[in-house]
């Protein structure tokens, strides 16, 4: 792709190193931007600066907060002897457009993957760990996608906490195999969350 501006070029190969924005988009995305007021320019970079340097992580659940604890942990409505394990914002995004689900979350940060060089260390499975020994949680529900890697990281996380006297559950296969959860809609959702299923029952049906 030719450019007649370097200024062009930069910013189209520094857009496209986006996930799912290849060079035409990337170039389509900047002659839009361009064709826009200087202000919208400035407030996009701003706006992009100021997450990139403000953004925290929820000291409690780990999902991407403004503050040191996220909305969702400060609020004493939820259930918080109930905890739903998600892979990233993107999982809590989804289940809580359900509206269906009224406890709290715990994000890993991924899902463990030998062939990509993640392991139970790169992710927060410790720290989850720790919170269920406290005695206080009653429930934790796995709503990872359902993959190989999905399943195998919630099999780990079980076998972490099988001697503990909490209920491990599981959303209903409502999602279908090797669907990503953020993917699904959110009525057959939100019944996997209502329908979820004792997580022993599942391995035995897999």
């Amino acid at each position: 792709m030719e450019f007649s501006s370097k200024l062009i070029e930069k910013a189209v190969n520094e857009m496209a190193q986006l996930p799912g924005i290849g060079k035409r988009t990337a170039l389509r995305l900047v002659l839009h931007i361009l064709k826009q007021p200087k202000e919208q320019a400035t407030f996009l970079a701003q706006a992009l600066v100021t997450m990139r340097e403000e953004i925290k992580y929820c000291n409690s659940c780990h999902n991407i907060s403004d503050s040191e604890v996220c909305e969702i942990c400060a609020n004493s409505s939820r259930n918080h002897q109930i905890i739903c394990i998600v892979e990233d914002i993107r999982d809590v995004m989804a289940i809580e457009n359900t509206g269906q689900f009224r406890g709290i979350y715990h994000v890993l940060g991924g899902k463990i993957s030998p062939i990509d060089g993640v392991g139970p260390s790169q992710l927060t499975i410790s720290k989850l760990v720790e919170k269920v020994k406290l005695g206080q949680v009653k429930e934790i529900i796995f709503a990872l996608s359902s993959t190989m890697e999905g399943d195998t990281t919630n099999f780990y996380i079980y076998k972490q906490i099988a001697d503990l006297p909490i209920v491990v559950s599981t959303i209903a296969r409502g999602i279908a195999v090797g669907d990503e959860l953020e993917y699904a809609d959110e009525v057959t959702l939100g019944r996997s969350i209502l329908q979820r299923v004792p997580f022993e029952k599942s391995l035995k049906t897999n």
